[in-house]
């Protein structure tokens, strides 16, 4: 079962960040210690750089991957 692009990187998201939104994670973060929060920004801009410039198939076997490897 093939998943589209928007899909994986919404079951990305609940990988990494559980239920919270990416974006309130790095302002979380930020609010620990600003050198760390400063650190999850720019990690934050790369997954999203990332995941766009992946082709669809890539990202789709690395999910697929990733969820395997979950249920075993």
């Amino acid at each position: 079962m093939s998943i589209s692009k928007a899909e994986a990187k919404q079951l990305l998201e609940r990988m990494i960040f559980d239920d919270q939104h990416p974006q309130q994670w790095v302002e979380d973060v930020w609010g620990i210690t600003p050198i760390l929060g400063d650190s999850a920004a720019k990690l934050l801009e790369v997954y999203e750089a990332l995941i766009e410039c992946c082709p669809e198939e890539k990202l789709d076997n690395l999910v697929q991957s990733y969820l395997q490897q979950k249920m075993q």
